[in-house]
């Protein structure tokens, strides 16, 4: 079982900048490839960026490059969302994710979650 617990979230002023945490535990065999997701208000849940845990694969959404980076601390077992130049459409709750499958874009490859950390950007 792997536990996910994000945290970094809050209230930010567009063009801010705001670094998402997941702390990651429990067993954490091997090639575990971190996603971060984010839901909108009545939207559906969407990618935004993924990562294998040897760092050699790192996939970022359209709507991310530029602004978001993700990174991992293998000796914290953590990984960041590093989220500079908010958008207020960058408001979502942002979910922390592991799989197995590599180049996993799609929420239903992703196994375990965490609960989530809300990200408000105000205009």
């Amino acid at each position: 079982q792997v536990q996910l617990v994000e945290s970094g979230g809050g209230l930010v002023q567009a063009g801010g900048s705001l670094r998402l945490s997941c702390a990651v535990s429990g067993r954490v065999f091997g090639n575990y490839v971190m996603g971060w997701f984010r839901q909108a208000p009545g939207k559906e849940r969407e990618f935004v960026a993924a990562i294998s845990w040897s760092a050699d694969h790192i996939y970022v959404a359209d709507s991310a490059k530029g602004r978001f980076t993700i990174s991992r601390d293998s000796a914290k077992n953590t990984v960041y969302l590093q989220m500079t130049s908010l958008k207020p459409e960058d408001t979502a709750v942002y979910y922390c994710a592991a799989t197995r499958m590599l180049m996993a874009t799609s929420q239903k490859m992703y196994d375990y979650w965490g609960h989530g950390t809300p990200v408000t950007v105000s205009s």
